[in-house]
């Protein structure tokens, strides 16, 4: 038989990430924990998770549980707000592309005053995988990322956009409607390391014989635009990206592009009100900017 604190244990060490800090969180000993989740792995039969030194991985078994352990764990706080009579709601946890313009973020938590569910807002911020495996693990509910067309009815697509050099005001070429690859041919280049275009980036101007000095690696976005603001260095962005200083100008054949939205983890309800106001909240900032 599984009680709900076997749940709560449960779900307190997929949180945290391991025992320990699962136990701190419940209130109880480690041991305690310990012979909770080994009560809960007998009467189902199958082990939750893979335990090692470093760290504490879901099994198979433990990933299909989840979902429900979340729904489960959804509906008893929502009968307890029922009958105390409380609107306060539960923890959206939110995941945020690390390559978004932080003006959307801003745009979203401050719409957020506006929800009407109470729900209070938890961001987890990430690369592409690192939000997917979370989405996946049920670590997070909804994350604002790329959508892929794999994601189905979990995604939901809000816009879609290009990528773009970002030059500063005063650099030579700031003027032009557009700029060939070879133009570039001696300006040093501000390598964004966490774009999830940057292996495509790469070959693209490796295989025009273009093979810049790099006089800055970041993996902050705020970072590589004070890098050209300053004259450092230009680099190639998302076109959502915009800062006083930096003008945004196409580069030749550079044809990508990603689509944008909100893409929901398997335990949620993607048509509830939260959801429904932050995917309105992301497509409202980024047309502010159109």
């Amino acid at each position: 038989m599984i009680d709900r604190y076997h749940l709560r244990y449960f779900l307190s060490v997929v949180d945290t990430g391991n025992f320990s800090r699962g136990a701190a969180a419940c209130n109880v000993s480690q041991p305690t924990l310990s012979v909770g989740i080994a009560k809960m792995e007998a009467a189902l039969g199958r082990p939750l998770f893979h335990r090692t030194n470093r760290r504490v991985e879901l099994t198979d078994a433990g990933v299909r549980l989840l979902g429900h352990a979340r729904m489960i764990e959804a509906e008893f706080a929502a009968a307890e707000r029922e009958v105390i009579g409380t609107v306060d709601g539960g923890t959206l946890r939110l995941g945020i592309l690390s390559t978004t313009p932080r003006r959307w973020t801003e745009h979203i938590l401050h719409e957020r005053r506006a929800f009407p569910t109470g729900d209070r807002i938890e961001i987890v911020e990430g690369t592409e995988r690192d939000l997917r495996h979370r989405l996946a693990r049920g670590r997070i509910d909804a994350a604002v990322t790329i959508v892929r067309d794999d994601d189905g009815d979990r995604g939901r697509p809000i816009l879609i956009e290009g990528y773009s050099l970002a030059l500063g005001t005063v650099h030579p070429l700031a003027t032009r409607a557009s700029i060939r690859v070879d133009e570039l041919a001696n300006d040093p280049m501000i390598l964004r390391r966490h774009c999830e275009l940057l292996a495509e980036t790469s070959r693209f101007f490796t295989a025009r014989g273009i093979r810049p000095f790099f006089p800055a690696r970041t993996t902050g976005d705020d970072k590589a635009l004070g890098y050209v603001r300053a004259g450092l260095g230009v680099t190639v962005m998302p076109d959502g990206f915009r800062d006083p200083g930096v003008v945004r100008i196409p580069l030749d054949g550079f044809d990508f592009t990603r689509t944008i939205g909100l893409v929901h983890a398997t335990h949620v309800d993607a048509q509830s009100a939260s959801h429904r106001q932050i995917a309105a909240a992301l497509a409202a900032a980024a047309t502010d900017d159109r």
